[in-house]
Formats: structure tokens, sequence, C-alpha cells
């Protein structure tokens, strides 16, 4: 990474179906070695599955489930005169959602299941619900940080 200047951020197009910048980039987290068509058909037949369920609109609870499972504190590590703490810091907006994003992902593939679409509609279903390892996680996460106030003092 450069010392000298920060990279530029580059915005999200939003998809071609909901016009959603959120459905593009779940899209492009749940892609592996490049299969852009493969993401976006499992993201849209996890939301048939999620409109089919719960008969409401899918984007609505994909927004749901990813606003329950973004955090609002991290800690990170910070070295204090050779000791090393975990100091709780607040989470900005775009970071929050990348974590919600890339959880979110990791515990649909770790689940018990038949396809990809349906193991991920059943994880945007539970933390749209408040519960699930996503909304689980969040609250590790939290839970860890409160633990961990007494350091706040060591921010950067």
């Amino acid at each position: 990474m450069s010392r000298r200047s920060s990279a530029q951020k580059r915005t999200v197009p939003p998809d071609s179906v909901y016009n959603s910048r959120l459905v593009s980039m779940m899209v492009r987290r749940v892609m592996e070695s490049g299969k852009k068509s493969l993401a976006y058909r499992i993201v849209y037949d996890a939301f048939k599955t999620i409109q089919e369920r719960t008969g409401g609109d899918p984007l609505e609870t994909f927004e749901k489930a990813v606003r329950n499972a973004t955090p609002l504190v991290e800690v990170k590590a910070r070295r204090v005169g050779g000791a090393t703490y975990q100091v709780p810091m607040e989470v900005r907006s775009e970071r929050g959602t990348a974590l919600a994003l890339r959880w979110l992902i990791q515990y649909a593939r770790a689940r018990g299941g038949r396809t990809m679409s349906s193991k991920l509609a059943n994880e945007l279903m539970d933390a749209a619900n408040e519960t699930g390892s996503a909304i689980r996680k969040r609250e590790e996460t939290h839970r860890m940080a409160e633990a961990n106030k007494a350091f706040a003092h060591y921010r950067y």
C-alpha cells in the first residue's frame, strides 16, 4: 500500500433487476473465480426463495438483514509499550456494511443445505429476524468492544 496517497474509492454500479447498489455488492462478494453470472443467479434465486416464503419484498428483507448484521463497534489491536491492547473503535458505515455482507456470506456457506441459493436465503431470513450466525458474530464483536472499554483511551 502506498504511503503517499490513499486509493480512490470506486463507486459500485447498481444491479439491473433491483437497481440496488447493495445487491451488486452482495453479488461481488458471492462471486468466486470471476463467475459473476453464476453469482447473480445464486443471489436472485435466494431472493426468489425469500419472496415465496415470506410473501413480502425480498429487497426489504435483504436490507433489513444487512442492517441487523452491521456492527457499530469493533476491536483493533494496538501496541503500546510492548503490550498489545484490544482497543474498541467505532466502525465507519462503509466498513460496517462490508463486514455485514462478508459475515452473511461466510455463515451461509458454512450452513448445511443443498444449494448455495437456499443457504443464502435461509441466512438472510434469519438475519432479518435477529437470529442466525451473522447476528451472533455482530453481538460477539459488540461484547468484545464492551469488555475492552477500559482501553478506549489508546485510540489512534
